[in-house]
C-alpha cells in the first residue's frame, strides 16, 4: 500500500527551517557572549572608579561607645577600595571594645560599608578615686572613668577588679530586674569570719546584709521579706547565715 503524500517533506522544505533554527542558535548565543562582555566591561569599569571607593560609613547600635570611636578602631576610611575591605579583621578590631558584644560588617552596593554592633549591658559603675567605671553585664569593667553618672545608677564601692566583683554581678543576673532594680549601691564589706560578705542599701531605706556565693538563693526572697515589714521602721535584713531583721533603733 502506498503512502500518502502528505506525509512526506521534501528537502527543499526542510533546508529554509534548518537554517532558520542554527540562525536563530547563533544568535542567542552571540547576545548571550555581548552580554556577558557587556557585563564584565562594566565591572572593571566600577572597580576602577570612584564608585568602588568607600563613600559612606554606616555605623548602628552603639549608645554607650561613640560612632568616631568605632570608626577608629575599624582602622577603616572613606576612599578605599571596598572590595578591598577585609571584613574579619574589622570585626575583631571592633570586638575588642570592651563594651561590644558583637559585630557584623558587610557591603550595600555600591559604595557603602555598614557596621552594626550590639553591645553589652551596662548595670553600674564602680567608684574608684577620681570616678566611676562603668561595669558591664559579662562582669568586665570599662577603664574610662566617669566623672558624673546617671541618679538611679547602681554603684560598686569597696570592690577591686577581681572574682569577687564577677561573682557578684553573676549573682545578680540571677535575679529578676524588680529586685535588682531595687538596688542602690552593692559594698564589699569583708569580715574575718567572712570574706565574701557584702552589704547592699536599697532603694527604700532598708539595708541587707548578704554573702556573695549564696547571695542570689537568699535575695530571691526579699520581696517576700519586705512584705512581712513595717515600711516606716528601717533596719537591716541580714541574709548572711540565717535569715533575720534589726532596727536600726533597736538596742
Amino acid at each position: 500500500m502506498a503512502r500518502s503524500d502528505k506525509n512526506i517533506v521534501s528537502l527543499e522544505d526542510r533546508i529554509p527551517k534548518l537554517k532558520q533554527q542554527r540562525r536563530r542558535k547563533t544568535n542567542r548565543r552571540l547576545i548571550m557572549l555581548l552580554t556577558v562582555f557587556f557585563m564584565l566591561v562594566m565591572l572593571i569599569i566600577y572597580l576602577e572608579s570612584p564608585l568602588s571607593r568607600v563613600h559612606r560609613i554606616q555605623i548602628e547600635g552603639n549608645e554607650a561607645v561613640s560612632k568616631p570611636y568605632i570608626l577608629k578602631k575599624s582602622g577603616i576610611a572613606t576612599g578605599e577600595n571596598i572590595w578591598n575591605i577585609r571584613k574579619d579583621a574589622v570585626r575583631k578590631r571592633i570586638a575588642s571594645i570592651p563594651e561590644v558584644d558583637s559585630v557584623k560588617v558587610g557591603i550595600s552596593l555600591p559604595n557603602t560599608l555598614y557596621i552594626k554592633v550590639k553591645e553589652h549591658q551596662k548595670i553600674g559603675y564602680l567608684q574608684q578615686k577620681g570616678g566611676f567605671l562603668p561595669v558591664l553585664d559579662n562582669g568586665s569593667v570599662v577603664k574610662r572613668t566617669v566623672k558624673e553618672i546617671p541618679a538611679a545608677s547602681l554603684i560598686f564601692t569597696g570592690f577591686k577588679q577581681d572574682t569577687h566583683l564577677h561573682e557578684m554581678i553573676r549573682q545578680m543576673q540571677k535575679l529578676p530586674d524588680s529586685i535588682t532594680n531595687a538596688i542602690s549601691e552593692v559594698r564589699y564589706t569583708p569580715s574575718n569570719v567572712d570574706r565574701d560578705l557584702v552589704t547592699l542599701y536599697m532603694n527604700n531605706g532598708f539595708e541587707v546584709r548578704a554573702s556573695i556565693p549564696s547571695f542570689a538563693e537568699k535575695m530571691a526572697h526579699y520581696p517576700s521579706i519586705i512584705s512581712q515589714l513595717d515600711p516606716k521602721k528601717k533596719g537591716v535584713i541580714d541574709l548572711e547565715v540565717g535569715s533575720y531583721f534589726k532596727a536600726y533603733d533597736s538596742k
